[in-house]
């Protein structure tokens, strides 16, 4: 078990776990505080977990509400955990996946001195000398970062994103914090929210932390730009590189409606049904053709131009499907058309983690009645958000953990379908999701990829007929040697060893004041040495300190509620 003492032990790092712990208390999640025995880790005993209690309005708050009020409150590292947190629903119950949807970057703008100064520690000059405009006001403010308006010297109009200042380090110590926390809570509470929480945390970490470079960011712009450079539906907005770098990120600026700006849309001549057909086909390249799809296409990311052209913004949240995803999810929609629950099932076991505690049979019942509801719908009336939001329910109920760009798809294939039938009723994702289907079938058919892959394969093969000899000989040396060996680990016993501990601690602690009170006894029936008021100081000396030991141990056992 990993102990506190691998995460920064500084005073600012002291003060904030004391500032998370009681905004969680705040919240009325004491007892999970108490659970997690933190007082025993931190040393600064009952404190932390008498900072106060949940308020009246609080209390009357369901426990994902309560949970998103904390994060907001937390701060950026923790609005933008629970943001993630709300694309895994295969991961968190899914009211606690809806409500963290709902968290906002409810923070006030940066001084503006602060940010001319991030811009010219980033680029070497002043921002005067740099743009010819610079709008002090930003056009958004966000927990990380910012958005201001500037013209280049060439006239060109952009948009210039800031990191706050500082942001970085704060971020980095609440990253510890939590990793810190990920491994109370699988050591404490194994049946928590969260399957794997320090998995988690990783791949949190690796997530903001490409976030803070903003220069990973504009790469991805431009392997966008890259894709669709001969589509004339879609337009990916230019990066200034000149004017960009890690912490400042410069690009187009887009002139465009937001695509839920419907009645605007009407009344200034769009085509919806076409911006939806636009937006669809724009969206399935990405995933089917490119590999490389936007994570977050919401309304406010979506941007109408022109001539029905659909511009996606932030592109700070991505997924990547190799050619094996791909197939996986090919061979998942053809086992839901041919209704063959048992091959679902095993490739859920390939792509997923299913644990030893998964109900099979269980599970193969709630997947067969989830295809006998969709095997009869027409495929016109058939509401891919629905399926998918059903089917991730049915992981999540059996804990079953699935890859995260799996499940960001699903998340953007909701958004991009309900963005579509908001611009038109009729609209089919299953319609345009068909050629796309048909396209990637045919490429997994086709001789080429059918000989690369029967090559890797064979390549494989005779690289463990190369090495199973030499494998077979060491095993075979080592038993022979007595050399082999098999390490156990126990797993969900360091609570159990820590309340061992505890009690056997307090018990020599009471056979100690025990043997104070015999000695003291017998040197009082002996009445020889220094006396006070008759009576030998050496007992009433030792008298006085088994009492307060005494007393001491009292207290303990009463504030850690175990009588």
């Amino acid at each position: 078990m990993l102990s506190f003492q691998r995460i920064n032990r500084n005073i600012r790092s002291i003060r904030r776990y004391r500032q998370i712990l009681g905004i969680l208390i705040k919240y009325g999640f004491g007892h999970v505080v108490e659970q997690l025995n933190i007082d025993y880790y931190l040393e600064l005993g009952r404190r932390i977990v008498t900072l106060g209690t949940a308020t009246k309005e609080i209390e009357r708050l369901n426990q994902p509400q309560r949970l998103r009020l904390a994060m907001e409150e937390l701060g950026p590292t923790f609005v933008k955990l629970g943001q993630v947190l709300s694309t895994r629903p295969d991961l968190i119950p899914q009211e606690y996946a809806a409500e963290f949807s709902k968290l906002q970057d409810k923070v006030p703008p940066e001084k503006t001195d602060s940010i001319r100064e991030q811009i010219e520690l980033e680029l070497g000059q002043p921002v005067n000398e740099l743009f010819v405009d610079f709008r002090d006001e930003p056009i958004a403010a966000a927990s990380i970062g910012q958005v201001h308006l500037a013209q280049l010297k060439s006239g060109e109009k952009v948009v210039v994103k800031v990191l706050r200042p500082g942001i970085s380090h704060t971020i980095e110590t609440d990253l510890d914090i939590l990793m810190g926390l990920a491994y109370l809570v699988e050591n404490h509470l194994p049946e928590g929210l969260i399957i794997d929480p320090i998995a988690i945390v990783r791949e949190f970490r690796r997530i903001v932390q490409r976030e803070l470079d903003f220069t990973r960011e504009a790469h991805t712009i431009d392997r966008f730009a890259a894709n669709f450079e001969d589509d004339e539906t879609v337009f990916i907005p230019k990066v200034h590189w000149q004017y960009s770098g890690t912490t400042t990120l410069t690009m187009d600026f887009v002139d465009g409606i937001k695509v839920s700006e419907t009645e605007r849309l009407k009344a200034e001549g769009y085509e919806l049904p076409e911006i939806a057909r636009n937006g669809a086909d724009a969206f399935l390249r990405q995933v089917l053709e490119f590999g490389l799809f936007h994570g977050d296409p919401h309304p406010g990311n979506v941007f109408i131009l022109p001539g029905n052209v659909i511009c996606m913004l932030d592109y700070g949240m991505v997924g990547h499907l190799d050619d094996s995803l791909k197939y996986h999810l090919l061979d998942l929609i053809i086992c839901v058309v041919e209704r063959d629950t048992d091959r679902l099932i095993s490739q859920l076991v390939y792509a997923g983690d299913i644990s030893e505690e998964t109900d099979r049979k269980q599970l193969k019942r709630d997947l067969s009645e989830f295809i006998d509801d969709y095997h009869e719908i027409s495929l016109q009336n058939l509401n891919t958000g629905k399926l998918l939001t059903e089917f991730i329910e049915i992981l999540q109920h059996h804990r079953i953990k699935f890859p995260a760009d799996l499940i960001l798809l699903g998340k953007a294939l909701v958004a991009m379908e309900g963005v579509g039938r908001q611009l038109d009723p009729e609209f089919d994702m299953v319609a345009h999701l068909k050629p796309f289907i048909e396209q990637l079938i045919r490429k997994r058919l086709s001789p080429t990829n059918v000989s690369r892959e029967a090559m890797r394969m064979g390549q494989s093969y005779l690289q463990l007929l190369k090495t199973l000899p030499g494998d077979v000989k060491e095993f075979v040396n080592r038993v022979n040697r007595n050399k082999f060996k098999i390490d156990l680990e126990h797993r969900g016993l360091e609570k159990l060893i820590s309340d061992l501990d505890r009690s056997s601690n307090r018990l020599s602690f009471s056979l100690l004041i025990g043997a104070i009170i015999v000695g003291s006894s017998l040197v009082m029936q002996t009445e020889k040495g220094p006396l006070f008021f008759g009576f030998p100081i050496l007992g009433l000396l030792g008298y006085t300190i088994a009492g307060l030991l005494g007393l001491w141990l009292a207290i303990a056992i009463l504030r850690s509620g175990r009588l």
